[in-house]
């Protein structure tokens, strides 16, 4: 590994005055020292942020709205009881992902800022344009059959890894952000960016800005009632999506009255439609308003070699999602979140 300073500041203000260009934060460190080790980041300065007391909380704030701080874990606000009453669904997704001990020490922003798992990123022999830009796209006919089918260009075919960023982008999530000119929001569904000709540009992040919350919007305790995540991995746990889906639904007299529907696993961002959800509106929550509105999120999706497999079962996941938030949001989450053979009326408890 390569040698690096650490800096462990005691504000927000002494962290932004510690950034510069070569520099990384550091968070919970699951992603971070993986590919440090790997050598596929290497830091001249580590910025230890784990100190930063404004970073951290979870807090209803007056207008009905959440705000979570920054270093908040992962399990931490999985297992919030009123946030997995509120936002079942972003719990659920939270406690799919990963192990317990990872979602222990992993955090909220660590989560929005991971990686792709792409394995010709994390090969330093390999070409990747978002690891070393200009060098070429190796998984382009590579061996890896889990890329993009949406928004993909000819630079770079990975996808986003993230299971708790599916919800988010549903409900519309807010990020707040910090720089040394100030303070900033961004909207989470424009948070991450497709590759287009800059793939190594993965976020709206500015050079030297700290994520130091996230906030969920009073609205989106509406869908509470009819709201589920559902993920498809290679295994039950411990796996990162193959596809995912996060639907939403809010019925009155038997009509869905408003819907959210967004796709993961399927292009480097969370992959929301909002035509796709006004398809719902109006209808009884069956199969034929379902299969359309599912059609419509995949409109345009494409195989970028052997992945074809890919536009059918993302398709699948989606109308599933779909089913089984009209069914209604189980009373506890289910022994096996967000997996499709989970115990889907949460008798049985996640342990």
């Amino acid at each position: 590994m390569k040698r690096f300073d650490f800096i462990q500041p005691a504000t927000v203000a002494e962290a932004l005055k510690a950034w510069h260009p070569g520099a990384a934060w550091l968070g919970g460190g699951t992603n971070l020292l993986d590919l440090m080790k790997g050598g596929v980041m290497q830091p001249d300065t580590v910025i230890d942020i784990n100190r930063l007391a404004d970073l951290r909380g979870i807090t209803a704030l007056d207008d009905g709205s959440v705000r979570i701080g920054a270093l908040v874990s992962n399990a931490d606000l999985a297992h919030d009881a009123d946030f997995a009453r509120d936002f079942p669904m972003v719990a659920e997704a939270l406690l799919s992902g990963a192990s317990g001990q990872l979602r222990n020490a992993a955090t909220v922003a660590g989560n929005l800022m991971q990686r792709t798992r792409c394995a010709y990123f994390q090969d330093t022999t390999a070409a990747c344009n978002r690891r070393a830009p200009g060098t070429g796209c190796d998984a382009r006919g590579g061996v890896d059959s889990h890329t993009a089918v949406l928004g993909f260009s000819d630079g770079c075919i990975t996808t986003h890894p993230s299971d708790f960023c599916v919800p988010l982008a549903a409900l519309d999530a807010v990020i707040e952000v910090q720089g040394r000119d100030g303070a900033r929001e961004i909207a989470l569904r424009d948070f991450h960016l497709l590759p287009g000709d800059a793939p190594e540009r993965e976020t709206a992040l500015r050079p030297g800005e700290i994520i130091v919350a996230l906030r969920l919007p009073a609205e989106a305790k509406g869908f509470a009632g009819h709201s589920r995540y559902l993920k498809v991995r290679d295994r039950t746990s411990y796996a990162f999506a193959t596809t995912s889906a996060a639907a939403a639904l809010r019925i009155e007299g038997g009509v869905i009255a408003e819907a959210r529907l967004s796709l993961g696993a399927v292009a480097a961002k969370p992959w929301r439609v909002t035509e796709a959800e006004a398809l719902l509106v109006g209808h009884a929550p069956d199969a034929a308003p379902f299969d359309q509105a599912a059609e419509r999120a995949l409109e345009g999706a494409a195989p970028s070699h052997d992945n074809a497999w890919k536009i059918t079962l993302a398709r699948r996941t989606a109308i599933r999602a779909l089913e089984l938030a009209a069914a209604g949001t189980p009373a506890r989450v289910p022994a096996l979140p967000a997996s499709p053979f989970a115990d889907q009326d949460g008798d049985h408890a996640h342990v």
